[in-house]
């Protein structure tokens, strides 16, 4: 376990095997980073909402999430009512053995903007519609490194879905002002293209994708995406049955702001010191 950075006697976090514990100073970062990317939502009149925690299986499928992220999911499950007898009569578990456990339906949601477009299916937009939330997620990985790749972190996502027009503008714009607050906020990042797993890897899309890639990273140092803009065309669209007035699939696109890295990154850069990041923070 790592017992975190300490300041004034006060940890500012730990972090036990992927998965953190925040103390005061970290909080107060992390609150004022979320309202500076709100605040980016409010620029675009992003509708706000605040979605459930556990997806259904069944959905996820329809949006090929098993045949592009099977490796980072984690599913919830009841306990059967046979294994909740035992245990009720034997207080020392140490593990929860698959015997145990229902058939699962539901599973933790591994990025934020998912439900969006769920949440959207069979809608018909006669304009551009965006929206923003923030979600807790969960992804099963190979190995976890301090905040950098955790088992539980939180995601802003500005979702615009519309024409592709519209989507192309709002990506476009975002990237702006990403590298626009890394600058006023000292840290030092890139751009680098990254693939985006939504479609059939032999299909017409791919092919498409490799031509003109629809994800870009924002990378602090060099190793650390602590931003995305991902252009998704009509893949969504399509899927959650959203047209537009004229009856077509309608293109999305969303921004993505890991908390944690960003708070990562702050702390790095500026050696754990609370005030200095909380005074650079005041844009």
């Amino acid at each position: 376990m790592n017992n975190g950075i300490d300041t004034a006697d006060k940890a500012l976090y730990s972090i036990d095997q992927g998965l953190a514990t925040f103390g005061e100073g970290a909080i107060k970062i992390v609150e004022k980073l979320d309202s500076i990317f709100l605040k980016l939502a409010r620029e675009v009149n992003a509708e706000y909402n605040v979605y459930p925690p556990l997806m259904k299986v069944q959905e996820l499928a329809r949006l090929d999430y098993f045949k592009n992220f099977p490796h980072l999911g984690l599913t919830v499950s009841q306990l059967s009512p046979e294994s909740c007898d035992c245990f009720t009569n034997d207080t020392s578990v140490d593990a929860i053995q698959s015997e145990y456990h229902l058939d699962s339906q539901y599973m933790l949601p591994s990025a934020a903007c998912y439900n969006i477009y769920l949440n959207m299916q069979g809608q018909v937009l006669p304009q551009t519609k965006y929206v923003t939330t923030i979600a807790r997620c969960y992804r099963n990985e190979n190995e976890y490194n301090e905040l950098k790749r955790l088992w539980s972190f939180q995601m802003r996502e500005i979702v615009c879905i519309g024409s592709t027009e519209d989507v192309q503008t709002h990506l476009k714009q975002h990237k702006t002002k990403i590298l626009s607050l890394a600058e006023q906020l000292g840290l030092k990042i890139e751009i680098q293209v990254a693939t985006d797993p939504f479609y059939d890897k032999d299909g017409s899309k791919a092919l498409l994708q490799r031509l003109d890639p629809v994800k870009e990273e924002f990378v602090y140092e060099g190793s650390v995406s602590i931003a995305s803009v991902n252009y998704h065309r009509n893949f969504f669209g399509e899927r959650c049955n959203i047209k537009d007035s004229s009856g077509n699939s309608v293109f999305s696109g969303c921004v993505a702001f890991g908390i944690e890295r960003w708070l990562h990154a702050l702390l790095e850069t500026y050696d754990q010191n609370i005030d200095v990041i909380l005074e650079k923070l005041k844009l």
